[in-house]
C-alpha cells in the first residue's frame, strides 16, 4: 500500500461518519492492494489472525482445509469502534482476481441490509448500510463491470443510497502505465457520463485527504448519490514482494525510490507546526513496529493456535423436505393472483390468460408455467420466506408468460396481485433489470449470500446470455463455498430448447454448469412440466442448507397443455428427479432399450408419429442433472429385466448438453451388462444450433426419428 497510504486514515474517517450518522454496517470491496492493512485497522482484526494466514500459507499440510484461497482473496468481518464510542459493522468482501468482480456484490448485499423483509412489503432505509468500493485507477477505466455498476445507482431495483468509491490510483496497472490503458486524462473519467462528482486529492497530503472523505460523505448523506475520490499517489515496491519495477518504470522508481514517505512529510509537518517532537514521533513509529513484531513472533512460537479456512461441505444430499400444499390454501392464492382493484384496467390481451388461470382449479383446468411458479411463490410467503426476482424483462417475462406485475393500459399504472396476498408473511420484490449481466447477477449473488434464507432468482432473457456473467459464475456461484466457505439460495432462471431460434437463442449452455459441478456446489435442473417446477422452486427455499440452483426453463413449454401440472400434483406430489416412462405398469418385460433425455426433447419424442409405434422402448426424463441422481436412475434402468441398451438424447451438440456428464457417472455402473451408453443428437459441433428455421427443422426430424427407430 506505501504510496497510497492515506487510504487507509480515510476509510477510518469514512466510516466514522456513517456511524455518527446512524449506519449500522459498512459493505467494502476492494482488490489485493492495501487488503491486509485494510483488514488490520478498518475491519479491525488482529494482527495475529493476518500472520495466521501467512503461516498456513507457508504449513499447509497443518490445514485441514481442502482448497481455500489465497489470504488476499479472502474476506472479513468485524466491529470498528469510532473516536465516540460508537460502534458500527464492517464487512470486507470476498474477492477473486478479477478486480471489479466485486462491486456488483457489494451492492447487493448492502441492499439486503438496507431492507426490511419482516412483512408482507418490503421497505427500503438506506441509512441501515453504506457500499464503499475501492478500485484500481487501471481497473477502474478498463473493466466494463464498473460501468454497469454505476448505471445501477439510480435504478428502483437497485439502488443503494449512494456508493462511496475512492480509486487507489498509483498510476501503474501491473507494469503497464496509464498512456498505455486508458483513452482519458484520469482514470476516474468514466464516471462524468453518470454524473458522479469527483474529487481528485494528493495521497501525500493527509489533511486534504481527509477533508475530501468529509466532502464525499456530506454529498452522499444530502443526495443519496454516488461519490468519487480520485486518491492519486504511487506504488513504492513492485506488484508483488518479488517483482522489480524498475525493469519496465526505470525513471518512474527512481523518483520514488528519492521520495519521502507520506508518513515522514506527515511527521515532518507536525512538527514543524510544533504539535509533536521528533522524540514523540520515533516513539510512536517504536511502538507501532513492536506490536506487530510481537504479533508476528506469537504465530511463530505456537502461542496461538493456527486456524483452518472453511470445510467445502461436499454432502449434496439433504433432509427432504414437504412441497406438496393443500389444495384449498392453492385455491385461494389463485383467485388473489388474479385480483385487481376495481379502478385498476387490465390490458385486453391478457384477459384471456387470466381467464384461464382462474380456472385453472376446475375439472379440466391446467396450471401453466407461470401459475406454478406464483403459486409456489405465495406460499412461500405465506411461509416467511423473502422472495426477489430480477431480470432482464422479468415483470411479464421474456416469452409473455409471466405477468406477475400488470400495467393499466389507460394510465400505466402498476399493480401487482402477488406483492397483496391476504396471508403473505414476506415481501416479495420483482424488477426488470438492465440490459447487463455481469453487474446484475453480482448483485443478486451478493444480496442472496447476505441473505440466506430468502429465495433469490435472476432470470436472462435468453439461457446464453448468462455467458455475459461467467467470471460471477465461475468465481463467485461455483467456487464461493469451497474457497471462502461462502454459499447462498441463489436461482438462475435461463431459458434454454431449440426452436429454431438460432445459436444464440437456443442454448443456456447446460455443459459449462455440470463441468463446474463438484462437491454439492451446485444443483442444474432441467424440469419438463410446471408442477416440477413448483416443487423444485418450494424445494430450493425450505432445504435446510443453501445451495446454488441452475434451472433450465423452457420457451415453447410454457403454455403447452402436455406440460402443464394439476392441482393434484401440486397439493400432492413432490420433485421427482427421475421420472420412468408413464405407459408401462408392472409388465416391464417387453422393454429391451432405454431412451434417457432431459426437458424439451422428450415432448418432441412422444409428439411425432413414430412415437405410436414403438413396442419395445422406454423412455427416462433426468429431471436433476446435478447432483446426478445415479441410485434412482440404477433403479429405474433395474426395473427392466431384459434391458439391453441405454441411449442418451439430446437436442444439443454432442460435445455440448448433459451428455458426457451423464455418461461419465453411469457407464461403469449399467445394468445386464451393457458396455456403454448410445447418444443420439447433434454431432461435434462449434456452435449451439443452426441459423436457420428450415434446417433446424431437419435436424430435428432426423434426431427424433433416430431415436424412436427400432432395430
Amino acid at each position: 500500500i506505501e504510496g497510497l497510504d492515506a487510504m487507509v486514515p480515510m476509510l477510518e474517517e469514512m466510516i466514522t461518519e456513517l456511524a455518527e450518522d446512524g449506519t449500522k454496517t459498512a459493505v467494502l470491496g476492494m482488490a489485493h492492494r492495501g487488503r491486509l492493512s485494510t483488514i488490520a485497522h478498518v475491519v479491525n482484526r488482529p494482527y495475529e489472525e493476518i500472520f495466521v494466514e501467512f503461516h498456513a500459507a507457508a504449513h499447509a499440510e497443518e490445514s485441514t482445509d481442502a482448497t481455500g484461497d489465497v489470504k488476499y482473496h479472502h474476506g472479513a468481518t468485524g466491529t470498528y469502534e469510532t473516536p465516540n464510542g460508537t460502534p458500527i459493522d464492517v464487512v470486507l468482501a470476498n474477492n477473486p482476481s478479477h478486480l471489479e468482480a466485486v462491486d456488483g456484490v457489494v451492492e447487493g448485499r448492502t441492499r439486503a441490509l438496507q431492507t426490511d423483509h419482516s412483512s408482507a412489503t418490503a421497505t427500503l432505509a438506506p441509512g441501515l448500510a453504506a457500499p464503499i468500493l475501492i478500485h484500481g485507477d487501471a481497473a477502474f477505466s478498463a473493466q466494463g463491470v464498473v460501468a454497469e455498476v454505476l448505471n445501477l445507482q439510480g435504478l428502483p431495483g437497485y439502488s443503494t443510497g449512494g456508493t462511496l468509491h475512492i480509486i487507489s490510483d498509483n498510476q501503474i496497472g501491473f507494469t503497464t502505465i496509464p498512456s498505455d490503458g486508458r483513452s482519458t486524462r484520469y482514470a476516474s473519467d468514466l464516471a462524468k457520463g453518470f454524473d458522479v462528482p469527483i474529487v481528485h486529492v494528493n495521497a501525500d497530503d493527509i489533511e486534504a485527504c481527509i477533508a475530501a472523505v468529509r466532502l464525499a460523505v456530506d454529498f452522499r448523506r444530502r443526495f443519496e448519490h454516488d461519490v468519487i475520490i480520485d486518491l492519486i499517489g504511487y506504488r513504492r515496491f513492485g506488484h508483488n514482494e518479488a517483482d522489480e519495477p524498475a525493469y519496465t518504470q526505470p525513471d518512474m522508481y527512481e523518483r520514488i525510490k528519492s521520495h519521502p514517505t507520506v508518513r515522514e512529510l506527515y511527521a515532518q509537518k507536525l512538527i514543524a507546526q510544533g504539535i509533536a517532537t521528533a522524540e514523540e514521533v520515533t516513539a510512536m513509529q517504536a511502538r507501532a513496529t513492536a506490536r506487530i513484531e510481537e504479533a508476528q513472533k506469537s504465530v511463530k512460537d505456537g502461542t496461538r493456535a493456527i486456524k483452518s479456512g472453511p470445510l467445502s461441505q461436499s454432502d449434496a444430499d439433504q433432509a427432504a423436505v414437504e412441497t406438496a400444499v393443500p389444495l384449498d390454501r392453492l385455491r385461494a392464492w389463485n383467485a388473489q393472483l388474479v385480483a385487481v382493484p376495481q379502478d385498476f384496467s387490465i390490458h385486453p390481451k391478457l384477459v384471456r390468460q387470466l381467464e384461464r388461470r382462474k380456472a385453472a382449479f376446475d375439472d379440466e383446468g391446467e396450471v401453466d408455467w407461470g401459475l406454478a411458479e406464483a403459486l409456489a411463490f405465495a406460499s412461500l410467503l405465506e411461509g416467511s420466506v423473502p422472495i426477489r426476482l430480477t431480470g432482464q424483462d422479468t415483470q411479464r417475462g421474456t416469452f409473455s408468460h409471466r405477468h406477475l406485475m400488470l400495467h393499466d393500459p389507460k394510465n400505466g399504472r402498476e399493480y401487482a396481485p402477488i406483492q397483496h396476498l391476504s396471508t403473505s408473511r414476506a415481501p416479495i420484490e420483482i424488477y426488470n433489470s438492465p440490459l447487463s449481466e455481469y453487474a446484475c447477477m453480482a448483485f443478486e449473488y451478493g444480496y442472496a449470500v447476505e441473505l440466506p434464507q430468502a429465495l433469490v432468482l435472476w432470470e436472462a432473457q435468453f439461457g446464453d446470455f448468462e455467458n455475459g456473467a461467467q467470471i460471477v459464475i465461475d468465481q463467485f456461484i461455483a467456487a464461493g463455498q469451497a474457497k471462502w466457505g461462502e454459499t447462498s439460495r441463489l436461482v438462475l432462471l435461463l431459458p434454454h430448447g431449440y426452436e429454431g431460434a438460432g445459436p444464440e437463442h437456443s442454448s443456456a449452455r447446460i455443459e459449462r454448469f455440470l463441468q463446474l459441478s463438484a462437491e454439492g456446489n451446485v444443483q442444474v435442473a432441467n424440469c419438463s412440466t410446471a408442477a416440477q417446477y413448483f416443487h423444485l422452486l418450494r424445494r430450493q427455499a425450505l432445504q435446510s442448507r443453501p445451495q446454488p440452483m441452475v434451472i433450465f426453463t423452457p420457451k415453447s413449454l410454457l403454455r403447452m397443455k402436455a406440460a402443464s401440472g394439476t392441482a393434484e400434483e401440486l397439493s400432492k406430489g413432490i420433485f421427482r428427479q427421475v421420472i420412468d416412462d408413464p405407459r408401462f405398469g408392472d409388465d416391464r418385460s417387453k422393454i429391451e432399450r432405454v431412451l434417457m433425455c432431459s426437458g424439451k426433447i422428450y415432448y418432441d419424442l412422444i409428439a411425432h408419429a413414430d412415437y405410436a409405434k414403438m413396442a419395445r422402448t422406454a423412455i427416462v426424463r433426468v429431471e436433476l442433472l446435478s447432483p446426478l441422481p445415479v441410485a434412482e436412475i440404477l433403479a429405474v434402468l433395474g426395473s427392466y429385466p431384459n434391458l439391453k441398451s441405454v441411449v442418451w438424447v439430446q437436442e444439443e451438440p454432442k460435445n455440448m448438453g448433459a451428455r458426457a456428464h451423464v455418461r461419465r457417472r453411469l457407464v461403469e455402473r449399467l445394468p445386464n451388462r451393457i458396455k456403454d451408453m448410445g447418444y443420439v443428437g447433434r454431432s461435434y459441433r462449434a456452435s449451439p444450433s443452426e441459423g436457420y428455421g428450415g434446417a433446424h427443422a431437419v435436424e430435428q426430424e432426423r434426431i427424433v426419428r433416430e431415436a424412436l427407430r427400432e432395430v
